[in-house]
């Protein structure tokens, strides 16, 4: 996607958060918004990320499609409550194209998990803000890439009759926080991270 592209989205959402009270928009995100200094104080993975309002000025900097996320985050969330329902991106609503070949992309990278050991995983999933969970996956890790929009890292270790799987898995109220188009950002974006943590 072109540079201008982009910015013609972060502009779009910025003036679809114009004029919007800052409380109404904390309480919706489930993020704290400190009146004093008049930010929002938004964690994800791991992170605590400061965002002024009424600019939206992220600190730290984030990479641009992590920053517009959140941003879209902020102005479609609408409080409901999460379900413990997981779903695979495939489900969300217009997810059938897009969220499906997602949910394959995971399966792929997710799979060259398997051999990396649970200590390891752990303490990546622990990196990226994530914590063990209770699962019917060998290993299963919780990552709250938003307050109300966590991702769940699910992997199955090879046995003598299945091969190793993974999935990344969202809570079925994920529609009331992000489109199919942003899911697949955040995927996108902890694939990466996963990636990159393992390098390390």
């Amino acid at each position: 996607m072109s540079n201008q592209m982009f910015s013609q989205m972060n502009l779009a959402a910025l003036a679809r958060l114009e004029g919007r009270g800052p409380r109404e928009i904390a309480r919706n995100a489930g993020v704290r918004y400190d009146e004093e200094s008049q930010a929002f104080h938004i964690p994800t993975m791991g992170t605590n990320v400061v965002v002024s309002y009424p600019d939206y000025h992220f600190t730290p900097e984030l990479p641009g499609w992590h920053r517009l996320v959140i941003l879209h985050y902020l102005d479609l969330a609408d409080g409901f409550p999460l379900t413990g329902k997981e779903i695979p991106f495939g489900q969300m609503k217009s997810g059938m194209v897009r969220g499906g070949g997602i949910d394959r992309r995971c399966e792929l990278v997710i799979q060259n998990l398997k051999d990396l050991g649970e200590e390891t995983l752990m303490k990546i999933c622990e990196r990226i803000g994530g914590e063990p969970i209770v699962s019917n996956a060998d290993a299963a890790y919780q990552i709250p890439f938003l307050p109300n929009f966590p991702v769940v890292l699910k992997i199955w270790l090879p046995d003598e009759d299945f091969p190793a799987s993974g999935r990344l898995l969202l809570d079925s109220s994920a529609d009331h926080y992000l489109t199919i188009e942003d899911a697949v950002t955040v995927a996108e974006i902890l694939l990466e991270q996963i990636t990159l943590e393992v390098t390390l």
